[in-house]
C-alpha cells in the first residue's frame, strides 16, 4: 500500500485570479476495489497531509482501511494531493494565485480524466472539508454524500485573521516551518486539552515546561517532513474557503447542491466554531431536507476529528 501516487497533467489551467498554469501535475492513490467496481469514496486531506490515507503511514487509518468504518473491502477510496502539497514532485512557489476553489476545480477535472459520473460520498477534515464543500458546490449532482468534518463553507474573520498569522511567521521567521507549526498547534488544540495533559509539569533535565517541550517536537518533526512551500500554499487555501464568493449567496449555492449533507462539528473547536457549524445547518434546514448536523464531543479541539475515531465511528456508521 506504500506505492508511489499516480499522476494525471492537467493542461491549460486558469485560476480564479487569472494566473494561467500550461500543465498542473495531479497525484492520487486509490484503496480498495479497482475503480469501478464499488462505490468510491472521495478523500480529502488536511493541511499537513497527503493522498497515503490507508496503510502504514496512512494518516486516517483508524476511520478507513479494512473492516474500518469506512471498509476498503466494500468501498474504493480515492484521494489526490492538493498541487504544491509536497507529497509528489509538483511545487508551487506562487500560493496566491490558489484559492480553495481552484484546488475543487482540479479534483473535478481529475474525476473527469478517471470517468467517474457519481461519488458515493466526499468526506475531508479542516481545509480537505472546505475543499469538498466547494467541489459539491461546483458539481451539485457529483456526490451522494458530503461530509465536511470540523470545517465549514467558509472561512471566518477568526480563521482569516489566524491564517494571516500564520503567512507573516512563514514569510518573515528564521525557522517559519517550526514556529508557525507551534502557532498552529494552539488553535489545533484548546486550554482544557493541554491542561489534561500537562498540568503545569517541567522537563528538569532541559530545564523547561512540557507544554514547551511538546510544541517544540512538533515544530521540529513538521520542519522535517514539510516544505516551505506546501505550506504557504496549504494555509492559503484554509484563508480562501467560501462557496459563496461571486455568487449570489450561501442558500443559493447549497441547496443547489443534492448530496446529502452530514455536517460533523467539535464542540471544543477554536477553529471552526461549532457555532458556525450550527448556524450553517439551521440556515440549511430551512431550505433542505436531507441535511443533518451531528457534534464530536471532545477537549481536544480542532484536531479531535484526527483523535475521537470511536465517535467519528459512531457518527458514520448511518453512512457506511
Amino acid at each position: 500500500m506504500e506505492n508511489k501516487p499516480t499522476t494525471i497533467t492537467i493542461q491549460n489551467f486558469t485560476t480564479e485570479s487569472g494566473a494561467f498554469y500550461a500543465t498542473i501535475n495531479l497525484s492520487y492513490h486509490l484503496f480498495g476495489p479497482a475503480l469501478h467496481t464499488a462505490p468510491i469514496v472521495l478523500v480529502n486531506h488536511a493541511l499537513t497531509g497527503n493522498s497515503q490515507v490507508v496503510g502504514l503511514k496512512g494518516w486516517w487509518n483508524v476511520l478507513i482501511g479494512e473492516n474500518r468504518t469506512i471498509d476498503t473491502n466494500k468501498y474504493t477510496i480515492l484521494a489526490f494531493n492538493v498541487p504544491g502539497n509536497g507529497f509528489d514532485d509538483t511545487i508551487i512557489e506562487n500560493y496566491l494565485d490558489f484559492t480553495a476553489r481552484d484546488v475543487a476545480r482540479l479534483f473535478i477535472e481529475g474525476i473527469k480524466v478517471l470517468q467517474i459520473t457519481q461519488l458515493f460520498a466526499i468526506i475531508g477534515g479542516s481545509v480537505g472539508g472546505g475543499i469538498a464543500w466547494e467541489i459539491a458546490a461546483l458539481a451539485p449532482q457529483i456526490t451522494k454524500h458530503l461530509i465536511p468534518i470540523a470545517t465549514d463553507w467558509k472561512s471566518t474573520d477568526w480563521l482569516i485573521a489566524n491564517c494571516f498569522l500564520q503567512e507573516q511567521i512563514l514569510n518573515n521567521s528564521a525557522k517559519p516551518i517550526e514556529d508557525a507549526r507551534i502557532h498552529a498547534m494552539l488553535c489545533y488544540r484548546t486550554p482544557e486539552s493541554f491542561k489534561a495533559k500537562f498540568d503545569r509539569t517541567s522537563n528538569d533535565e532541559l530545564a523547561i515546561f512540557n507544554i514547551e517541550s511538546w510544541l517544540n517536537h512538533h515544530g521540529k518533526k513538521l520542519q522535517k517532513r514539510f516544505q516551505l512551500s506546501a505550506y504557504k500554499l496549504m494555509n492559503q487555501l484554509l484563508k480562501t474557503i467560501d462557496i459563496s464568493r461571486n455568487r449570489e449567496s450561501f442558500l443559493t449555492v447549497a441547496a443547489q447542491i443534492e448530496a446529502d449533507i452530514h455536517i460533523i462539528g467539535i464542540n471544543s473547536d477554536l477553529f471552526f466554531t461549532v457555532n458556525e457549524n450550527k448556524e450553517t445547518y439551521e440556515t440549511l434546514k430551512k431550505h433542505k431536507e436531507n441535511v443533518t448536523f451531528q457534534e464530536i464531543d471532545s477537549i481536544h479541539g480542532h484536531d479531535a476529528f484526527l483523535i475521537e475515531y470511536k465517535q467519528l465511528d459512531n457518527l458514520l456508521k448511518g453512512v457506511f
